[in-house]
Parts: structure tokens; C-alpha cells; sequence
């Protein structure tokens, strides 16, 4: 990505989100346009065989397509200093990441070492996608936040699932239509 690219991330988020960037926030700050999927049936948090990747991958694919990501993707993902990829992303899931932004910790924070936030284009293809996807779903990947160039909604994978900021109350409640059987039984959507 350029310079260029990073800015007009930059303004994008500020315009449309304001805040952090902090993934698991994000549900809280637009929790009328949130929802949670699961990634396996009956909640299962971890795929243990190729089949159940397969489904895993299957589902965070499906939803990015209807949310529309037919174009390009910004692909965000936090790294911690001194973390095993170090704070640099791996270029195995996250090709062409280049440092957003550095996040302090602060009494708001879960973590106590500063979060890098690195960001790369990618498009909805397997190959350019699945890696990343694939590490989330293993927990060795976090932090990560996908989203188009004009930033209309934002999807959170996570290990066990996948967080839509949707861009209306009403392309939520389709996404949970369409999809009931992937939402939790908790009462709270967790």
C-alpha cells in the first residue's frame, strides 16, 4: 500500500467510525448494527478437520459477499511488539501489510504492550484471503478488521466467528435472517 492508500484509510475511519480501530470495541460503540456469527455449528470454537475449515472459511466468505465485497479490501490485523511474528505481520497471511497505526494501552485496554495495526489491500479471492482467515480461526492472527474502501460496514473475525458492523439496522436484521442458524443462543448475541 502508499502512503497515499494508508491517508486515505486514515480519513475514511475518521470519518466513518471515529474511535479506535480496536476490533472488539466495535460492537460495543454500534451495537444497533451488530451481530455475531458463528463460524461451526453448534458454537464449536475450533475446526479440527479440513471439512470443518472448510466451513469455517466457507461462512466468513458468504458474508463478506453479501455485505459486497466485490471490490478491493482493506485487510487490518494488530500486532504486538515482541509477539512471535514480532511487530512486523506475517507475510505468509497478511502479503503487503504495511504499519497503520500504533495503538498505547490505556485504562480502556485489554493488552499492555502498544498494538501495531498493519493494513493491506486484498481481494475476496481464496487465495488472498483464506490464509489470513484461517489464522484467525487457529487464534494465532487477532485483531483483525476487513472492510471496503469506503469503510460502509466492518466484519471482525475472530477464533469462533465473525462480528458484522452491518451498514443499516435493516442489512443486520437481513444478514440475521438469512443466516439464523450460525447466531448464538446466548441472550446477548454472544
Amino acid at each position: 500500500m502508499t502512503e497515499d492508500e494508508v491517508g486515505a484509510l486514515t480519513a475514511a475511519w475518521r470519518a466513518r467510525w471515529g474511535g479506535r480501530p480496536i476490533a472488539h470495541e466495535l460492537r460495543g460503540r454500534h451495537a444497533d448494527r451488530w451481530v455475531r456469527f458463528h463460524s461451526l455449528p453448534g458454537s464449536k470454537r475450533y475446526a479440527e478437520t479440513e471439512e470443518e475449515y472448510g466451513v469455517v472459511l466457507g461462512r466468513h466468505r458468504s458474508l463478506l459477499a453479501e455485505l459486497g465485497a466485490d471490490e478491493g479490501l482493506y485487510l487490518i490485523a494488530g500486532y504486538f511488539a515482541g509477539a512471535r511474528v514480532g511487530a512486523a505481520p506475517d507475510p505468509r497471511t497478511h502479503p503487503g501489510a504495511v504499519p497503520w497505526l500504533t495503538i498505547e494501552p490505556d485504562e480502556r485496554s485489554v493488552f499492555e504492550t502498544p498494538l501495531t495495526l498493519c493494513v493491506s489491500m486484498a481481494s475476496l479471492e481464496r487465495t488472498a484471503l483464506d490464509p489470513l482467515l484461517r489464522s484467525v480461526a487457529d487464534d494465532e492472527l487477532g485483531h483483525v478488521i476487513i472492510g471496503p474502501p469506503d469503510l460502509r460496514w466492518l466484519y471482525h473475525p475472530y477464533d469462533g466467528g465473525g462480528d458484522v458492523i452491518a451498514p443499516t439496522v435493516h442489512d443486520r436484521d437481513v444478514l440475521k435472517s438469512r443466516h439464523a442458524g450460525w447466531l448464538s443462543a446466548h441472550p446477548a448475541g454472544l
